[in-house]
């Protein structure tokens, strides 16, 4: 069934620990898109169910030979998939490599920038090679748990520090541990997400995020948001349950939130990345007094609910976040 309109599947799901955060930002999303101008579905993925949830509140089963699906005894194919899954297989490139197989552009950047970005040790060591300013960390797999003796732990990184799951979201498994006996506990939580785990030197400062989009016509890096939260760190209860507050723009000077995102606009550019990226950073100290700004993670598929950052960022540009979405899907046609 072909329209003049275009069809969009807003792809959510997945199988991480966020998968339920994904439904809100999916639930975000259709609210963002113009629907004079598109079609818009939502599709939730689990495991192998893959299904469309209709607006009758019934479900009709996705065709994985070609993303297509049955409305009223007709075949629906969607000409555009907006990515919102946070974690596997939405952020890892697992499902940018079948929306290549299908031939179906998608919102995100492609399979390789995805798996890097995915895996925070990979992507720190890669980007530190283009000079971006990085915490150390080392990272563990699953079954070298014993690889290095909680002494030489603290004395390569230093405590207080950061227990992660080294590929996976950002919500589940992180633990900021502040004495050495304490990295056993914060290694099983970390390693029941994921098979490796990184440990991360504990940076004191101030932690931002920006997000940044480009096209063919133009380059978009939003306002600064400052995070500021009681909670040990940005968890997922800071995230998800109000106990944080996000001021955009943030308390900095001028000159410090145009080096943020010079900088984001630096690493969308190294990394070629395509859509909506948003990289969090946290600003310290110099032993001079200079502001040194140091990448945390760069997430490719961002919460997208009405309070998640990136829409803030864009009602503080003055922009409009249904225009933003046009503007990401128009440029891959």
């Amino acid at each position: 069934m072909r329209t003049t309109k275009r069809t969009i599947a807003i792809v959510c799901g997945g199988d991480s620990s966020e998968h339920d955060v994904s439904l809100r930002s999916a639930q975000g999303l259709f609210s963002f898109f113009d629907k004079e101008r598109y079609n818009v579905y939502i599709v939730d993925i689990k495991g192998t169910d893959w299904h469309v949830n209709l607006s009758d509140g019934q479900t009709a089963r996705i065709d994985k030979n070609d993303f297509s699906f049955k409305l009223n005894g007709k075949t629906v194919w969607f000409d555009y998939a907006y990515i919102t899954i946070h974690g596997t297989p939405g952020e890892n490139g697992i499902m940018q490599g079948y929306f290549e197989l299908v031939h179906l552009p998608y919102s995100t950047s492609g399979v390789l920038v995805e798996a890097l970005t995915f895996d925070k040790f990979a992507l720190n060591n890669y980007l530190r090679g283009f000079g971006v300013n990085v915490a150390k960390s080392i990272m563990l797999r699953r079954g070298e748990e014993n690889k290095f003796t909680e002494q030489q732990i603290e004395q390569e990184i230093g405590m207080p520090c950061f227990v992660k799951p080294a590929a996976d979201g950002s919500s589940f498994g992180v633990s900021k541990v502040k004495k050495a006996d304490q990295l056993a506990p914060a290694l099983r939580n970390a390693f029941m997400e994921c098979e490796e785990v990184m440990i991360e030197a504990y940076l004191q400062g101030t932690e931002v995020t920006v997000g940044c989009y480009k096209t063919r016509e133009k380059s978009v890096v939003f306002p600064v948001t400052e995070v500021v939260t009681d909670n040990e760190f940005f968890d997922y209860d800071a995230k998800y349950n109000g106990q944080v507050q996000e001021i955009t723009p943030a308390r900095i000077s001028p000159e410090l939130s145009a080096a943020l995102q010079a900088e984001t606009s630096r690493i969308y550019d190294i990394l070629h990345c395509n859509g909506i990226i948003r990289v969090d950073f946290i600003v310290t100290k110099n032993a001079d007094g200079t502001d040194r700004i140091n990448m945390l993670e760069v997430n490719t598929t961002p919460g997208m609910t009405a309070t998640s950052f990136i829409p803030q960022q864009v009602r503080a540009a003055g922009l409009d976040i249904k225009d933003v979405l046009t503007d990401i899907v128009e440029n891959q046609f």
